[in-house]
C-alpha cells in the first residue's frame, strides 16, 4: 500500500469518528432519532453502574463503590433531564449539530471513566464478581451500541475506547473463561459494528428517499395549487364577459336561480330587468367593430355604478344586458331603476373619432307577481323589453295583465300554427300599386292570411312574427310565392308582383336559391317580381342579407326597402344595398295635410329617391286630399284604402280587366 493510499484510508477512519455536517436536513433528523435514545442510554449506564457497585460493596474501597458511582449517576440524571426537557424543542441544523458534535466529544472520557473504574474494580472480589465486571463492561458496551446507533461516531469511539482495554485485561488474566469471553465480545460486538454501519446507512437512504417523497409532495401540492388557481381563474373567465369585465350570460342564469330559490324559499320579491340598445349596429356599420365595443364597454361602466348588494349588472350577449334586483322590490323601484338605466345609457358617448349616442329600452318582470321559475321571469322580462322597443322604445316597461293577455294569445297563435295544415289554411290577397297619373293598377302587393279552424282568422301581424320565431317562416314563404307567382301568370305583361320577404329567407345562400329556384320554375319573368324586405330584416345580419339581395338582383327581380322611415338607420341601408324602389311609410301620409312635419319628411325622402334614381312608393293613402299631397309632390306611385283593399285574386283580375277595357273606350 502506497503512503497516499494509506493517508487517505486514515483520513477515511479518523471521518468515521466525526459528525458529520453534510447534510443539514440528514443532521436534523439524526438529532431528532438520537435524542430521544440518549435518556435510554444514560439510564442503561447508571443501573448498570449500580448493579456492579452493588455486588462489590464491602470488596471494593467506598471511593470506587459509592462516591464515584454517586456523583456519575447524578451526572447521568441531569444530564437525561436536560434531554427529556429540550426534546420537544425545534432547533436548527446548525444547533443540532454543535450538540451531537458535544455528546459525540463527551462520549470518549465518559468511555474511558467508565471502562476505567469497571477494570479497576476486577482485583477485589471473587470469581463471580469479576465475572459480574466483565458482564458489565459488554453488557454496557451492546447497550451504548444500540443507543448511540443514530450517531455512529460516537457509538464507534465508544466501541473501540471499550472493547479494546476489555479485550486485553481479559486475556492478560490468563482465565480461558475470561479469554473466551474477551474474545466473544469482540466478534459479537464487531457484528453489531456492522448492523450499526448498515443501519445508519438505511437510515440515510430512508431520511433521502423520505426528503425526495416530501418535495415530490410538495411539489404536487403546488401543482394542485397551480392547477386549483387555474381552474378558479377558468371559472372565473367562464362567468366573465372578455370585453365588457360583467359577469356573462352563464353567470346571469346561475346567479337567477340562486336569487330565485332565495325568494321563493323565503317568500321574498326578485325583479328580473333586461335592456337592449336601440341605435347599436348603425355604429357598428358606420364606424366599424372597435368603436361599436368602446360603446359597449362605455356603456357597462355606466351600467355598473348602479351595482350595490342588492343589484347586479351582466351582459347577456351582443347590445344586451341583465339585471337581477334583490329584496323588498316594488313595481316602482323597478320603474325608477330602469328609467335611471335609460338615463345613462342615452349619454353621448365618445368613441375618438367622434360621438356618438345609443338609447336603450329595458324590460322587468317581478317575482311573486309574476312567474313560477326563474327561467319563465326571464322569458317575460324579454317579452316586455320586446314590448318597449314596440311601443316605448328608449323607455321602461314592467310585464302586466296586458301584455300577459298578449302572450297567452301568442302561444296560443303559436300552437295553432305548429298543427296547421299551411296548404289549406293560407290564402293570398292582392292589394293594387296605383299608377297616380293614370289611376291604373301597375302592380299588386301580395298578402297572407291564415284561417285557422281552431282560432278563426289570424292576422299577419300576429302569425308572422311567431312563424319567423318557430322557424316555419320559411316555408309559409315558399309556398305563398308559389301560389303568387301562378296568379300573377294570368295578368297582363305589364302588371308585377310585389311580395315580401323575411329575414330567414335572407338569412342563407341555401334559402335565397330556393326562392331562385321557385321563381324559375314558374316561367314567370323575374323582371316582373319585387320583392319587398323591411330594415329588420336586413338589420338581422346585413351582410348575408346584402349577398341574397344581390343575388336576386342578378335574377332580374326589383327589390324595395319597406316601411322605410320607421328604422333607425334606413339611409345608410339605402346607399349600401342595391335597391330598386323604396316604400314610403303610410305613418307619414295619415294627416300630411296637417302635419307640417309629415310633409316635409315625405318630400326629403322623394328627393333622396330622385337623387340615387329609386322608385318612391307611397303606403296608406286613402283619401283625397292626401292623393292631392302626393301628386303635387311628384309622386307617381301609391297604395291604399283609397284605390282598393286587398282583395282575392279573382277580384284583382276583374279589376284588371275593367281597367283594360276603361283604357280601350
Amino acid at each position: 500500500m502506497t503512503k497516499h493510499a494509506f493517508l487517505s484510508r486514515a483520513a477515511g477512519w479518523v471521518d468515521l469518528l466525526k459528525v458529520p455536517n453534510g447534510n443539514p436536513a440528514l443532521t436534523a433528523a439524526q438529532f431528532e432519532a438520537f435524542s430521544k435514545q440518549v435518556p435510554l442510554l444514560y439510564f442503561i449506564l447508571a443501573t448498570n453502574m449500580i448493579s456492579l457497585s452493588w455486588t462489590h460493596l464491602g470488596s471494593a474501597p467506598d471511593y470506587l463503590v459509592v462516591y464515584l458511582p454517586a456523583i456519575l449517576t447524578t451526572l447521568f440524571a441531569l444530564r437525561s433531564l436536560i434531554w427529556l426537557r429540550g426534546r420537544n424543542l425545534q432547533r436548527t441544523p446548525q444547533q443540532a449539530y454543535r450538540q451531537l458534535r458535544a455528546t459525540n466529544l463527551l462520549s470518549l472520557p465518559i468511555a474511558v471513566f467508565c471502562t476505567a473504574w469497571s477494570i479497576s474494580l476486577i482485583p477485589y472480589g471473587d470469581a463471580h464478581q469479576q465475572a459480574h465486571v466483565a458482564f458489565f463492561m459488554a453488557i454496557t458496551v451492546i447497550g451504548c451500541i444500540f443507543c448511540l446507533m443514530h450517531l455512529r461516531s460516537a457509538a464507534l469511539i465508544v466501541t473501540v475506547t471499550v472493547n479494546l482495554p476489555f479485550f486485553v485485561v481479559m486475556c492478560l488474566s490468563g482465565e480461558p473463561t475470561f479469554i473466551a469471553t474477551g474474545v466473544n465480545v469482540i466478534l459479537v460486538t464487531m457484528a453489531m459494528i456492522m448492523i450499526l454501519v448498515s443501519h445508519y446507512r438505511d437510515f440515510r437512504q430512508l431520511h433521502e428517499s423520505r426528503n425526495v417523497l416530501m418535495l415530490q409532495q410538495q411539489a404536487l401540492q403546488e401543482q394542485n395549487k397551480a392547477m386549483q388557481a387555474l381552474s378558479d381563474e377558468n371559472l372565473r373567465l367562464a362567468n366573465l364577459d372578455s370585453l365588457t369585465l360583467l359577469a356573462n350570460r352563464r353567470s346571469f342564469f346561475q346567479m337567477l336561480e340562486t336569487t330565485f330559490s332565495r325568494a321563493s324559499a323565503a317568500s321574498g320579491k326578485l325583479a328580473v330587468g333586461v335592456i337592449d340598445l336601440d341605435g347599436f349596429k348603425p355604429v357598428n356599420d358606420l364606424y366599424g367593430h372597435s368603436a361599436g365595443d368602446k360603446v359597449l364597454i362605455e356603456i357597462s361602466n355606466r351600467l355598473s355604478t348602479l351595482a350595490d348588494q342588492r343589484l347586479s349588472v351582466y351582459r347577456l350577449g351582443g347590445d344586451e344586458f341583465g339585471l337581477l334586483l334583490q329584496g323588498d322590490v316594488e313595481e316602482a323601484d323597478a320603474m325608477a331603476l330602469g328609467e335611471k338605466v335609460c338615463e345613462l345609457i342615452a349619454e353621448r358617448i365618445n368613441i375618438g373619432s367622434g360621438m356618438v349616442q345609443v338609447t336603450g329600452s329595458v324590460g322587468f318582470a317581478l317575482y311573486p307577481d309574476v312567474g313560477q321559475t326563474g327561467q319563465e321571469i326571464y322569458e317575460l322580462a324579454d317579452y316586455a323589453l320586446y314590448t318597449a322597443k314596440r311601443h316605448h322604445r328608449a323607455g321602461t316597461v314592467i310585464f302586466n295583465a296586458v301584455q300577459a293577455n298578449e302572450l297567452n294569445r301568442q302561444k296560443i297563435v303559436e300552437e295553432a300554427l305548429v298543427a296547421a295544415d299551411l296548404e289549406q289554411e293560407l290564402s293570398l290577397v292582392f292589394q293594387p300599386i296605383t299608377c297616380v297619373d293614370s289611376r291604373v293598377s301597375i302592380g299588386f302587393e301580395a298578402l297572407a292570411r291564415w284561417e285557422s279552424p281552431r282560432i278563426g282568422q289570424v292576422s299577419p301581424a300576429e302569425f308572422i312574427p311567431v312563424a319567423e320565431h318557430n322557424g316555419r317562416i320559411t316555408l309559409i314563404t315558399r309556398l305563398l310565392l308559389e301560389r303568387a307567382l301562378e296568379v300573377s301568370c294570368l295578368w297582363p305583361d305589364d302588371v308585377y308582383l310585389s311580395f315580401n320577404l323575411s329575414a330567414h329567407d335572407l338569412s342563407s345562400p341555401e334559402n335565397t336559391l330556393k326562392i331562385v329556384s321557385i321563381v324559375l320554375k314558374s316561367g314567370f319573368d323575374p323582371r316582373r317580381i319585387n320583392f319587398e324586405i323591411t330594415e329588420t330584416a336586413v338589420m338581422h345580419d346585413f351582410e348575408q342579407a346584402s349577398a341574397s339581395i344581390q343575388m336576386l338582383r342578378e335574377l332580374g327581380a326589383g327589390i324595395s326597402l319597406d316601411d322605410f322611415g320607421t328604422g333607425y338607420s334606413s339611409l345608410n341601408h339605402v346607399h349600401k344595398l342595391p335597391l330598386t324602389k323604396i316604400k314610403i311609410d303610410g305613418s307619414f301620409v295619415r294627416n300630411i295635410h296637417t302635419r307640417r312635419t309629415s310633409f316635409n319628411i315625405v318630400k326629403s325622402v322623394l328627393a333622396l329617391c330622385a337623387e340615387m334614381e329609386l322608385e318612391a312608393i307611397v303606403e296608406g293613402v286613402e283619401t283625397e286630399e292626401e292623393l292631392r299631397i302626393l301628386e303635387n309632390l311628384g309622386v307617381r306611385a301609391v297604395q291604399g284604402y283609397y284605390f282598393g283593399k286587398p282583395m282575392v285574386a279573382a277580384e284583382a283580375m276583374k279589376l284588371l280587366l275593367a281597367q283594360r277595357q276603361a283604357r280601350a273606350s
